[in-house]
């Protein structure tokens, strides 16, 4: 979608959609959707990454098109949604999160959940908690699961900081600094934000790829 598309607010904003929720909502709606990702267990469908990176390309100041955001606005909404998300989503793990991921039917949410699970286990808390918000689906499942098994509260709180800082920050400015160096950058926002999402997606096909390979090793040894 090219920026000079956001003209007009659509009649039903698309969920999936980053430009569609930007021209609706602007940067509140960037908060709520990054709070959603990030801290409750339904909202592991969100386009975090590409809405971020969207969002920082629409801070450009010639930017063509009406839709035009403030870099401040959206870094702040950004890590205000991420990092309250993050830390409301390891509460609810606290208070119950085994038993709400149990109940849910979505297997792409309980794949979710074995990586997450995973990272902990292989990297460590810090490195686990920062590493999560780079893959998508396993930062929606990792922060109610860290509750759930009892990270320290500090502990937790600290690098979940961190790495939402990272992430959202990084995002944001890898797309502001290419707006800006890139002219008419709006004529490639589409392709540019599917280079995002397929680069997101990178770490989660790391790690099934790692995962068969450990399956059939085991199965080769037997």
């Amino acid at each position: 979608m090219a920026v000079s598309a956001l003209a007009a607010a659509p009649q039903a904003v698309n969920l999936l959609d980053a430009g569609s929720l930007l021209s609706a909502f602007g940067a509140l709606g960037i908060a709520v959707v990054l709070f959603a990702e990030t801290g409750l267990l339904v909202g592991f469908f969100l386009p975090g990454d590409s809405l971020l990176f969207t969002a920082g390309l629409l801070c450009v100041p010639d930017a063509h098109g009406p839709v035009h955001l403030s870099l401040q606005q959206v870094l702040i909404a950004a890590a205000v949604g991420a990092l309250l998300g993050a830390q409301a989503g390891y509460w609810i793990g606290r208070r119950g999160g085994r038993t709400l991921l149990a109940r849910s039917r979505s297997r792409k949410l309980h794949d979710g959940a074995g990586r997450a699970e995973d990272l902990l286990n292989r990297y460590g808390y810090a490195r686990a908690i920062v590493l999560a918000r780079f893959v998508p689906v396993v930062r929606t499942v990792l922060n109610p699961l860290a509750g759930a098994l009892n990270v320290p509260v500090r502990l937790f709180t600290l690098w979940q900081v961190i790495g939402g800082l990272i992430w959202t920050v990084g995002l944001v400015l890898s797309g502001y600094a290419i707006g800006s160096s890139v002219p008419n950058v709006d004529r490639y926002l589409l392709p540019m934000v599917a280079v995002v999402v397929m680069i997101s997606l990178v770490p989660l096909a790391v790690e099934v790829l790692r995962a068969r390979s450990h399956r059939t090793s085991e199965g080769g040894s037997r």
